[in-house]
């Protein structure tokens, strides 16, 4: 038997490759945010306010009507000489006592400190009752000798008596000692002050009634040329 020899045609196939498509990705472009300006707020022009000079006081003027006046420490004789005036010597009043006759506290022109002047040594332009009342003394104190001791204050009555014991002082410092009493009188709680020349007067007697709200007292100092010494109180007995 013969073989046979079968050729098998193959069929020639051709392949065609077919082309991929690639993707080429496409840039998006992504949107600016574009910020829209915001509008300036327009300054509000807001005025100056104009200033007011306020009015200086005018004090009440003072001058000196005497030809020697003596301007002190307090608002009576009683206070030590502080400084020496003279007619025509002006200033200005600062004050006026609350008690005493209405003395002036006032600022002399030619000194540098203030001081307590009579109202009858000086004329006045101005109106005093626009000062306040002040109640400064001027009481300076010192070391060079000490307070009164075993004050002691006795009632007869309307009558109070003051004592105490006397304070050494040299003859040229001594200028003895002053009280300062709020007493009643004629229903009326009143101020009295009383000086005594010398250390050797250790006594003084008030005037002291019934009828006041207010208890009375007092105080009392050593006064030398130079000033005053701190003050002790006065134990002052009831009605």
């Amino acid at each position: 038997m013969t073989a046979t020899s079968q050729t098998a045609t193959a069929a020639s196939w051709t392949h065609t490759p077919t082309s991929t498509r690639t993707f080429t990705p496409t840039s998006t472009s992504t949107p600016t945010s574009t910020s829209t300006p915001t509008a300036s707020t327009t300054p509000t022009i807001t005025s100056t306010p104009t200033i007011t000079p306020t009015p200086t006081f005018d004090f009440p003027k003072v001058t000196v009507n005497q030809t020697l006046a003596a301007c002190r420490y307090g608002p009576a004789k009683v206070y030590l000489f502080r400084f020496e005036l003279q007619a025509g010597d002006t200033g200005i009043v600062w004050g006026r006592a609350p008690y005493g006759g209405s003395w002036f506290y006032v600022k002399m022109d030619r000194y540098a400190k203030a001081c307590w002047l009579s109202p009858y040594v000086v004329d006045v332009t101005g109106d005093v009752n626009t000062v306040i009342e002040e109640d400064e003394h001027l009481i300076i104190t010192n070391e060079l000798y000490k307070p009164p001791t075993n004050v002691v204050a006795v009632r007869d009555g309307d009558q109070v008596t003051v004592s105490w014991d006397p304070v050494w002082m040299t003859e040229d410092d001594d200028r003895g000692y002053l009280l300062e009493a709020w007493v009643c009188q004629g229903g009326n709680q009143v101020w009295v002050p009383a000086s005594l020349e010398n250390q050797f007067q250790t006594q003084y007697t008030f005037t002291d009634q019934q009828g006041c709200s207010e208890k009375s007292h007092g105080e009392l100092r050593t006064v030398e040329k130079h000033g005053y010494t701190d003050a002790v109180q006065i134990p002052w007995p009831p009605y």
